[in-house]
């Protein structure tokens, strides 16, 4: 159990790094939202890296989860649930004692998570829903508008309102693989558009993925004693059956005896 001016210490740490994830987070998706055109480009690092506003209906990386109403409800209901579980888990690490640095960590998957979540809350409210936008057709979903497009008739679209909006993405990496690599020559090194959310999410479970021997250290050791002791009594008690075991020769011979 920490001392409380530590486990104070660990809480300011980490909701100050929390804090300004989703501060920085937002400020920047509402500012592509609001500044960027669709399929603009604006150098951050030459032409390598990129901001590129899109929105993507799904996961991390726009990783799309499906068309039906229930697949984002159940998308944005197993956020909350996940945000739950790691504010839990975060809590009960910190009464265990545990680092500050791994905390931290769980502390950016926790405010990515938070981040995301809150544009498919809220940014159907803050911003006008649009049907005929460049990113709300979702074939699959049931729901028609018509357009009135020389181009385009009748669209099916997403559903839209709270845990239905789509989340804004806008960093992206234009490295392309040489041609000589096999299998991935001319192709992009990494494909996917993704936020400061998507980045605070990949950073914390690198962290805790390369530096989990330093986070759980005893519990290794514990384990490996445990085993080792396990063994050790298992053999001690099949030495002590050995020695407990009546000797029933005496036993017999005398019966024989007697009988005779």
């Amino acid at each position: 159990m920490p001392k409380a001016s530590q486990l104070k210490r660990q809480i300011l740490i980490v909701s100050i790094a929390v804090f300004l994830v989703l501060l920085i987070d937002q400020i920047i998706k509402i500012y592509v939202k609001t500044h960027f055109v669709v399929g603009e480009d604006v150098p951050i690092f030459g032409d390598w890296f990129v901001m590129e506003y899109i929105e993507n209906q799904g996961m991390a990386f726009g990783t799309k989860f499906g068309s039906k109403v229930w697949h984002k409800l159940a998308l944005s209901i197993f956020r909350m649930i996940a945000i739950g579980a790691i504010v839990y888990y975060w809590i009960k690490q910190a009464k265990k004692g545990a680092r500050t640095e791994f905390l931290f960590a769980i502390g950016l998957v926790l405010a990515g998570a938070t981040g995301n979540l809150i544009d498919s809350m809220a940014y159907d409210y803050i911003f006008e829903f649009d049907p005929c936008g460049p990113f709300n057709s979702l074939e699959g979903s049931g729901i028609f508008v018509d357009c009135n497009t020389l181009w385009e008739g009748k669209r099916e679209i997403r559903h839209s309102g709270f845990l239905f909006g789509n989340v804004v993405d806008m960093f992206k990496f234009q490295a392309v693989w040489p041609n000589w690599v096999p299998w991935l020559g001319g192709k992009d090194v990494f494909p996917a558009i993704w936020n400061l959310a998507d980045a605070s999410i990949t950073v914390g479970v690198i962290m805790i993925f390369f530096r989990q021997r330093k986070y759980f250290p005893q519990e290794k050791k514990n384990s490996k004693g445990g085993l080792f002791k396990r063994r050790k009594n298992t053999s001690d008690e099949a030495s002590e059956q050995e020695v407990s075991l009546p000797d029933t020769s005496e036993n017999l011979s005398t019966e024989t005896s007697t009988e005779g």
